[in-house]
């Protein structure tokens, strides 16, 4: 397991993961990735554990089951870490190209334990992170198995999720109302927003703190909350949102949104 400076405890998870997943997939196994904010190097104790496992085909049933009972027996395990684990298993012929039609994948989310069927990774950003940034648990660079992503086909990915992102959240099909996702959104929209100046896929942290610098002045103090509202989320998940603080960050959406396209890469932002 090629990784350095993770904390003990989160490796014995992810070795639990690398080995249960090489005993169930076989010779079908290529190779597992951290993405997200373990591969960006933004991670603290309140980040999720995002994964890759690139397997040679398509899973097959029986596999599937097997790693049900993998997820299932490492959901069990005394370490906070086994709960947060959440990432999909991505067939190697869908990292070698664009899936425009964001095909369903195997997939765990963060504090479950039960896989589903989604396409919530099989997108540009998760691509270029694990190409450019994925820290390798097992098998090759992923550079040698993942296309490269033109940056701007990753803005323009960028542009739609926040155009999609906010019609959701608009109409009440993502909701606002509590502690965790009211500043998630504020968070995601400055990082997006960064996406576009960059033509690349950075932290969180490097996101809030471009856009304190960057952006009108008017937003600095509602993102400056938002960051310090983000410890914890298992407990804001269930705290009901400020109504001021959900008011802001929809009229902050509506910022990003008529912003964006003067932001397209390279419009030569301060990054």
């Amino acid at each position: 397991m090629k990784t350095t400076s993770l904390p003990e405890d989160l490796l014995q998870v992810l070795k639990e993961l690398v080995t249960g997943a090489q005993l169930v997939l076989d010779g079908a196994f290529v190779g597992a990735y951290l993405q997200g904010s373990f591969a960006h190097g933004g991670w603290d104790a309140d980040s999720d554990v995002d994964f890759v496992v690139v397997v040679e085909r398509d899973v097959t049933d029986t596999e599937a089951n097997g790693l049900q009972a993998l997820h299932s027996r490492i959901f069990d395990l005394p370490v906070p870490w086994a709960q947060h684990l959440e990432g999909s298993y991505f067939p190697l012929h869908l990292l070698r190209r664009d899936d425009p039609t964001r095909s369903p994948l195997l997939y765990i989310d963060n504090t479950s334990r039960i896989l589903e069927h989604s396409n919530h990774d099989n997108t540009l950003v998760v691509r270029w992170v694990l190409r450019e940034r994925g820290l390798v648990l097992a098998g090759p660079d992923p550079a040698a198995i993942v296309v490269p992503i033109p940056p701007q086909d990753l803005c323009r990915e960028v542009r739609y999720t926040m155009e999609e992102w906010g019609e959701e959240i608009r109409t009440g099909k993502y909701h606002l109302d509590n502690r965790w996702a009211q500043p998630f959104v504020m968070i995601s929209y400055c990082r997006m927003l960064h996406t576009l100046c960059t033509g690349q896929v950075n932290s969180k942290l490097a996101g809030v703190a471009w856009a304190i610098h960057s952006l009108d002045a008017r937003w600095a103090a509602p993102i400056r909350k938002a960051w310090q509202d983000r410890p914890n989320p298992s407990l804001k998940v269930r705290l009901p949102a400020d109504l001021g603080d959900m008011e802001t960050t929809l009229e902050f959406i509506e910022y990003s949104l008529q912003l964006r396209d003067h932001l397209a890469f390279p419009a030569g932002c301060d990054s």
